[in-house]
């Protein structure tokens, strides 16, 4: 793990940045409930978010062309701390809405930048674990960074002063320590088809862990205070989620590269699919139960993306890492622009446990077409052969299993 030290000025900038980020999203919730804000408002925000990240997707490649990835990265990162301060000036949903827009294009160009640093910095026998150390530094900062919000309180300037000094400051270490600066794109064409061809299960994995993980960081507050929780409870809520995901990224990513990522990927899906379950039936209005539930849940949820991007990091060609990461964002948003929106208007209907049971039939279906894939496409190394065999005959019988169950009573649980 030796081609990680190159790396460390941008991991540092990533932990800033991110714990900013993050930060802002569970603050918009709870300071736009305070306002008076609805749910559908809220959710429409997170739509407008990730609206602007798609965009960014599509605008990155044709920038970091023109002006390199630190020039990139501070433009960006610059432009995303002017928008934070602005949210504060003007409390209104349609500019909340427009700053959101604004702030999902710059952060989506932001993630596009560093992990295509990333992945172009590392070889495949250490690009999960990799990826992992990246997702555990951007969940620890996402989690430790809630816990401003307690202290400073959601009202008031200061808490917003704060996340763009965050955001400010990730410049730092980027613009000083750029040794591993990677060579600009030659090749500008943002081309979906290709990469989708390269790798669908990938692509299909980043558009549904896009509509999950957008629907549950920008809900997740709501569904928290709705069932009761005070202020301080509902940042536990989801700062608990987050650290659940970060606990377990590493050793996730470790299994990754040693077994067929197909295998891992469905074993970690289900298990988010039974989290899910479980926070919408089983929780209730219980802190301590929804607590433990919820960490379980990221455990198992916030893996997802990483381990769908070192799938289809891994069938890249040299070059190819700016294009292929790109397109991996874009196809999140995809997800990520219906997945706060539809998730509010299910929540409006039948309360805030239907948040879950959202995410849990997009994990269904995701479950689905990992079986498929795994079926159609082999190419195993052979390293990791016999033990993708011996877990692949497990989830054979899972399938059997569940399909005879679903025979048997003729109804789907969602």
């Amino acid at each position: 793990m030796s081609s990680i030290r190159p790396l460390i000025p941008l991991l540092i900038a990533a932990g800033i940045l991110l714990g900013g980020n993050g930060l802002q999203g569970t603050l918009i919730a709870l300071r736009g409930a305070q306002e008076g804000f609805s749910a559908s408002d809220i959710g429409l925000m997170g739509t407008f978010y990730f609206a602007g990240f798609l965009l960014g997707c599509l605008a990155v490649t044709r920038i970091l062309k023109a002006v390199g990835h630190v020039r990139t990265f501070s433009a960006l990162a610059a432009t995303a701390s002017a928008g934070t301060l602005l949210l504060v000036l003007v409390i209104d949903p349609v500019m909340w809405c427009a700053i959101r827009f604004a702030g999902g294009f710059c952060f989506a160009g932001l993630f596009t930048v560093m992990e295509a640093w990333l992945n172009s910095g590392v070889e495949n026998k250490d690009r999960a674990r990799v990826l992992a150390i990246y997702r555990m530094v951007d969940i620890g900062s996402v989690t430790g960074a809630q816990f401003l919000i307690p202290i400073f309180g959601p009202g008031g300037f200061a808490i917003f002063a704060i996340m763009s000094m965050m955001i400010t400051l990730s410049l730092v270490p980027v613009s000083l320590g750029d040794r591993s600066n990677p060579t600009p794109p030659e090749d500008v064409k943002l081309d979906l088809a290709r990469v989708w061809r390269i790798s669908p299960l990938g692509c299909f994995g980043c558009i549904c862990v896009g509509v999950t993980n957008s629907a549950f960081r920008t809900l997740s507050p709501v569904y928290a205070e709705q069932i009761g929780m005070s202020v301080a409870d509902v940042v536990t809520f989801v700062s608990v989620g987050i650290f659940g995901g970060a606990l377990i990224q590493y050793p996730v990513g470790y299994l990754s590269d040693r077994w067929d990522r197909r295998a891992v990927l469905l074993a970690t899906t289900c298990g988010a699919l039974l989290a899910a379950l479980a926070l919408a039936f089983i929780a209730g209005a219980n802190p301590t139960l929804n607590l433990i539930i919820v960490f379980i849940f990221g455990s198992f949820a916030m893996p997802l993306y990483s381990l769908s991007a070192a799938h289809s990091n891994d069938r890249a060609d040299k070059g190819e890492f700016v294009l292929i990461n790109a397109a991996l964002m874009l196809f999140y948003s995809f997800g990520a622009i219906s997945g706060p929106f539809a998730a509010s208007t299910v929540m409006q209907y039948f309360g805030p446990g239907a948040l879950f049971v959202f995410s849990a039939v997009v994990y269904a279906i995701l479950i689905a077409v990992i079986l498929y894939r795994m079926q159609v496409r082999g190419g195993v190394p052979a390293g990791k052969r016999s033990r993708f065999t011996a877990l692949l005959r497990t989830s054979t019988v899972f399938a059997r299993l569940a399909r005879r169950n679903g025979d048997s009573d003729g109804s789907t649980h969602t």
